[in-house]
C-alpha cells in the first residue's frame, strides 16, 4: 500500500514539474519576446505615447531698400498652447482653457475647436498665436498645469502702409502669402527646428529637447528706395483722393539696369494691421490691372512706322476734317487741326492722323511691332501675379481693330508693360526686363541675382527720333502739364475710354489716365509711368496724369540731386524744328 501511494506521489510530482516547466518556459519565451525581440517596436511605442513633437520656427530673414533701411523684419513674440492630460477629466481640462477665454480673446468658433482637440486627446494644441508681451505675462502668472509659452517670430512692418503690396503678408506660419514674401519665400524662411517634449507616465511634460535647431532664413536687398516710394505714394495719394478715382499706380525705374526705384499702389494697406480680407493685400495694381492704353500707345504706332520706314519723317497728314470714318465708325480727335507732320500726329496726339499711319502700317506690321515690344506677354518682374494683357490675333481682328488699336484700343495692358517701352526708348532700342530684388544677402556673402539677357527692339536710330519727339510732347504738345524748369523730359499722355465687360462696349464716362515718360540729364536718369483709373471731372492724361509725373520727378530729381541744365528749357522751346536723323 505504501508502495502504491508513493508510486501515486511520484507520479503526481512528475507531471506537476512538467507543467511547471512548461510554465516557466512560456515566462521566459514572453520575457525574451518582450525584453529581446519585441523590445525596440515596443520602446518605440511607449515614447511615442508618451512624447510630442512640435516645430521651432526659424527666423525670418529681413527685407531692405536698397540703401539698407529695413523695410520688414521678424521680431520675438509669445504663443500659447496646451499640452493635455489624459489623467484629468475633460471637464476639469477645459474649464483651464476657458479661464483664459478673456485674456486671449477666444471666440465661441476658437472654443470649439479647442475643445474637439481634447477630446480626441490631442497631445499638443495652439490656445493663441503671437500675443503681445503683456498677455503672456499675465498668461504665466496664472500657473496652469499644461498651459506654456513658446517663442515664435511675428513679422513687422517698419513703414506700415508703404510698399504694402509689394512686401506682400505672411500666414500665421509665418510662410510668405504674397509680394516679395511669396515669390522669395524659399530664401526668406530659413528651416524650421523640431522641439521634443517627453511626458511621465501621467502624461505630465517633464522634459523638453531641440532636436533640430532652426535656421534663420536669408535676408533680402530690394531695388526700391524707401525715399522715391515714399514720394511716389504721397502723390498718388494726393490725386487719387482729388480727383475721386478708384485706383492708381506709380512705377519709378532705372532705364539702364530694369531695376524698379518705387512701385506705388493705391489704395494702400497697413501689414501690421491687414484689413479683414486680405486678398485685397495681393493685388499689386501695376502688373495686375489691366487698361486700353490709349495714346500712350501711338508710340507703337509711331515706332513701327519708322522701323519699317512705311512713312517718310517728313510725311504730313490731312487732320482739317477733325474725323475718320472706318467701316461705318467715326474717330474724332479730341479737337480739329489742320494739316500735321508725322511728329506732329504724335506731339498733339491726333487720332486722324494716327489712324491714317495705322492704315499704312497693314495688320502684320502692326501686329508684329506690338508682340516685339513685349505686349502679350509677362515682363518678367520678380513679383507674383504678373498678368500678361490681352493681344488678339490678326485673325481675329475685325473691320475697325486696325483703327482702333492705331489709338490704344482693342488691346488691354499692364502699367509695367507701358514701362518697359518707355525704356526701350530710353535704353536706344535695347529691352531691360524689369527687376524689384537686388541681392539675396546669405549667411556668408552676398548672392547677386543672375544677369539678365537683353535684346534689341527696335533699332538706335528709330529710338533717337522718338526720344526727340517725346521730348516735343512735353515741351509743346499734349505733355506740357509734365514740364519741370530746367530738365529734359519725353514722355506721352494717354486717354481710354473703360471698356465696360457687360454691355461689351466703350464707357463714355469711365476713363483711365495715364503719362509716362523718361527724364534725361547726360543719360536716362529714370522713367515713371502714372495710371490713374476713373478719375471724376477732369479725366485726360494731360490734366490728370502728367502733374503728378512731374510733382513726383521734381521731388526725385532733388532727392538725386541731379542739377538743372542752364537754360534748358528755354534752348528747347526756342529750338528750330525737330532734327530726325535719317533711317
Amino acid at each position: 500500500m505504501s508502495s502504491l501511494y508513493q508510486k501515486k506521489v511520484k507520479k503526481r510530482t512528475v507531471i506537476l514539474a512538467f507543467f511547471s516547466l512548461i510554465w516557466l518556459s512560456g515566462i521566459i519565451f514572453r520575457l525574451i519576446q518582450l525584453q529581446v525581440i519585441d523590445h525596440p517596436r515596443l520602446k518605440a511605442e511607449v515614447i511615442e505615447q508618451n512624447r510630442s513633437i512640435n516645430t521651432i520656427s526659424p527666423k525670418r530673414g529681413t527685407i531692405y531698400d536698397r540703401n539698407g533701411n529695413i523695410l520688414a523684419r521678424s521680431i520675438p513674440t509669445q504663443s500659447v498652447y496646451y499640452v493635455s492630460f489624459n489623467n484629468e477629466p475633460f471637464d476639469y481640462q477645459f474649464q483651464k482653457i476657458q479661464k483664459l477665454k478673456g485674456l486671449l480673446k477666444l471666440s465661441e468658433k476658437d472654443l470649439k475647436i479647442i475643445k474637439r482637440r481634447i477630446e480626441k486627446n490631442a497631445s499638443f494644441i495652439w490656445l493663441k498665436r503671437k500675443i503681445d508681451s503683456k498677455k503672456a505675462e499675465k498668461v504665466e502668472n496664472l500657473h496652469l498645469s499644461g498651459i506654456h509659452l513658446t517663442e515664435e517670430n511675428k513679422r513687422f512692418y517698419p513703414q506700415g502702409t508703404q510698399a504694402a503690396q509689394i512686401l506682400g503678408r505672411v500666414n500665421i506660419d509665418d510662410d510668405g502669402a504674397s509680394g516679395i514674401e511669396y515669390k522669395y519665400n524659399a530664401q526668406l524662411a530659413g528651416k524650421k527646428g523640431k522641439r521634443l517634449i517627453l511626458r511621465d507616465a501621467k502624461l505630465r511634460e517633464y522634459h523638453f529637447e531641440t532636436l533640430e535647431r532652426p535656421e534663420p532664413g536669408n535676408d533680402l536687398t530690394l531695388t526700391i528706395d524707401e525715399t522715391i516710394q515714399y514720394i511716389a505714394e504721397k502723390e498718388l495719394e494726393r490725386a487719387i483722393l482729388k480727383r475721386k478715382a478708384k485706383w492708381g499706380t506709380v512705377i519709378i525705374c532705372e532705364p539702364s539696369t530694369g531695376e524698379i526705384l518705387a512701385l506705388a499702389n493705391y489704395p494702400f494697406f497697413d501689414l501690421n494691421n491687414p484689413p479683414p480680407d486680405p486678398l485685397k493685400i495681393d493685388r499689386i495694381q501695376g502688373i495686375h490691372h489691366i487698361v486700353d492704353p490709349g495714346s500712350t500707345f501711338k508710340i507703337i504706332i509711331a515706332a513701327a512706322a519708322m522701323e519699317s520706314k512705311s512713312i517718310s519723317l517728313d510725311e504730313d497728314f490731312d487732320c482739317s476734317k477733325g474725323a475718320i470714318n472706318i467701316a461705318g465708325k467715326t474717330f474724332r480727335d479730341y479737337r480739329r487741326f489742320g494739316i500735321l507732320s508725322f511728329p506732329e500726329v504724335i506731339i498733339h496726339s491726333s487720332n486722324v492722323g494716327a489712324i491714317q499711319i495705322g492704315q499704312r502700317l497693314g495688320e502684320k506690321t502692326l501686329f508684329k511691332t506690338i508682340k516685339a515690344f513685349g505686349f502679350g506677354q509677362k515682363t518678367g518682374i520678380d513679383l507674383p501675379v504678373e498678368v500678361k494683357g490681352i493681344v488678339r490675333p490678326v485673325k481675329n481682328w475685325t473691320q475697325i481693330s486696325l483703327a482702333s488699336l492705331s489709338i490704344g484700343y482693342e488691346i488691354s495692358v499692364t502699367a509695367i508693360q507701358m514701362l518697359q517701352v518707355i525704356n526701350i526708348i530710353a535704353n536706344r532700342g535695347v529691352v531691360t526686363p524689369p527687376k524689384i530684388v537686388k541681392k539675396i544677402l546669405t549667411s556668408s556673402f552676398d548672392q547677386k541675382k543672375e544677369p539678365l539677357s537683353y535684346k534689341r527692339v527696335i533699332s538706335e536710330i528709330t529710338a533717337s527720333n522718338l526720344s526727340l519727339i517725346l521730348e516735343r510732347v512735353v515741351e509743346k504738345g499734349t505733355g506740357k502739364a509734365a514740364q519741370i524748369k530746367g530738365y529734359k523730359i519725353a514722355g506721352k499722355t494717354g486717354t481710354a475710354q473703360k471698356f465696360i465687360p457687360s454691355t461689351g462696349t466703350y464707357s463714355s464716362s469711365n476713363h483711365t489716365a495715364s503719362f509716362v515718360g523718361f527724364v534725361m540729364a547726360e543719360k536716362p536718369v529714370f522713367s515713371m509711368i502714372v495710371v490713374i483709373d476713373d478719375p471724376q471731372g477732369q479725366y485726360y492724361g494731360s490734366q490728370v496724369a502728367a502733374p503728378v509725373f512731374r510733382k513726383i520727378a521734381a521731388q526725385v530729381l532733388q532727392y538725386l540731386r541731379i542739377p538743372p541744365q542752364e537754360d534748358s528749357l528755354k534752348t528747347i522751346i526756342a529750338a528750330k524744328p525737330l532734327r530726325l536723323m535719317d533711317q
